[in-house]
């Protein structure tokens, strides 16, 4: 992986000067990486891009074109400080997939400040991104209830972010991506044909015969190009009774889909499925829980947030070395960015049914554990070295483990509180 160096601030590299010259880089402090609210209306947030943030961590180093371009930026004595840079410190996190709340400590950065400043906005870029969009898709996977969904926003962000939001959504429960890229990190991809695939042949059924000879009969049928319930009709004569599927990308879906299945019923294509694609964010894929439809294609609504692009987490430092040698709390006070000082701990605090009832919060000691709680933060660097990797499919079986435990009114599409309390103890 090219060095992840650059992928910070201006202003941490000049605080890192200013802090060399006065001789406090050194101090042993503490990060966090939190949200200091959910996203307005939403009951519940989804951690996301962890595997990514730690990749990103064991590739943060200055190499000599990493240090040609800072030439100017800072001084000799700083560019000869990152050449050696090293992360030395400790990390603690939620794990991926895991949900949070208000003020949930989810990343926890212990270092000397020198090292520990620097990776502010790679940290923040990565789980701001990457969360925004699990925490969507796992509404979407919610309101779905149980039908597969498919992430196909790769045309509707930037190259890189596809990627990352492809997998994100797959930690949250979306079966596959439209992204081969998305391979990479163990997500399964899928895909057919666009509109271009149909409209490069003189017919339809040209179009049909032509995929069917090439990927099979269990392929799945654009059908919305000219006329539905033609297209339907010479798909079935085509591929027969046991076409895979069909895709509905316009109109009314919900109309639409009760039609296109009585009809595959009546030729006898009664396994075939109808996906359906078109604009979808968590409210249309919740107004088609009736409809006969059996699966979904979301994007451009899963790879912006559903209206939330960003998560708003901020990466604070809440405690440094004092004078005795001892950590001391500090803390943000300025009007509506208020943060709380002290090294933190967390736990879900369950019922003993196993129903989540609060996020609990320890400052300076972990919270007493009643039996039936769950600890949230893990060591995901020891002493500089990784120690956090997982599969993929952990996080995604996290997720769902995780949502499972939360009250019935999670479920809920319309705007609220988070359904979880935020205690501090």
């Amino acid at each position: 992986m090219d060095s992840t160096a650059l992928l910070t601030d201006h202003y941490e590299l000049t605080m890192l000067q200013a802090a060399l010259a006065g001789g406090t880089a050194g101090r042993r402090s503490v990060f966090e990486l939190f949200p200091r609210r959910l996203p307005e209306g939403r009951r519940y947030g989804v951690v996301a891009g962890v595997g990514r943030a730690l990749d990103a961590l064991e590739a943060f180093r200055f190499d000599d074109d990493t240090l040609a371009v800072l030439d100017g930026v800072v001084d000799e004595p700083t560019l000869s400080w990152l050449a050696d840079y090293r992360f030395s410190g400790d990390v603690w996190g939620y794990p991926e997939g895991e949900l949070y709340f208000p003020s949930s400590p989810l990343l926890v950065v212990e270092s000397t400040f020198a090292e520990a400043v620097l990776l502010e906005t790679v940290l923040l870029s990565i789980y701001n991104h990457d969360s925004a969009v699990a925490s969507a898709a796992s509404r979407m996977t919610l309101a779905a209830g149980g039908r597969p969904c498919i992430e196909m926003g790769s045309r509707r962000t930037h190259e890189q972010a596809a990627v990352a939001a492809a997998r994100a959504a797959y930690v949250a429960g979306f079966e596959a991506s439209s992204n081969l890229a998305a391979r990479r990190h163990g997500v399964p991809t899928t895909g057919t044909s666009a509109h271009s695939f149909t409209l490069l042949h003189d017919t339809e059924e040209q179009a049909f015969k032509a995929q069917v000879s090439s990927l099979g009969v269990g392929t799945t049928l654009l059908v919305d190009t000219y006329d539905v319930t033609e297209a339907v009709r010479v798909g079935i004569e085509v591929a027969g009774p046991s076409l895979g599927a069909v895709r509905l990308d316009s109109g009314d879906l919900g109309v639409l889909a009760v039609q296109v299945r009585e009809q595959l019923d009546a030729l006898g294509a009664t396994r075939t499925r109808i996906i359906v694609t078109s604009d979808l964010d968590e409210f249309a894929i919740a107004a088609l829980a009736a409809a006969p439809v059996d699966g979904y294609g979301v994007g451009t609504e899963l790879v912006t947030g559903s209206g939330h692009p960003t998560s708003g987490f901020v990466y604070k430092l809440v405690a440094r070395e004092g004078s005795d040698g001892e950590l001391v709390s500090v803390a943000k006070k300025s009007v509506d960015k208020i943060s709380v000082g002290g090294r933190k701990y967390a736990l879900r605090r369950r019922s003993a049914d196993g129903v989540a009832e609060a996020e609990v919060i320890g400052i300076g000691a972990a919270p007493v554990d009643d039996g039936d709680d769950r600890t949230l933060l893990v060591p995901l660097v020891r002493d500089g070295e990784i120690v956090g990797r997982e599969p993929l499919t952990a996080a995604r079986d996290r997720h769902a483990a995780a949502r499972a435990e939360l009250p019935l009114e999670a479920q809920s599409m319309a705007k609220g509180d988070p359904v979880l309390p935020t205690v501090f103890l």
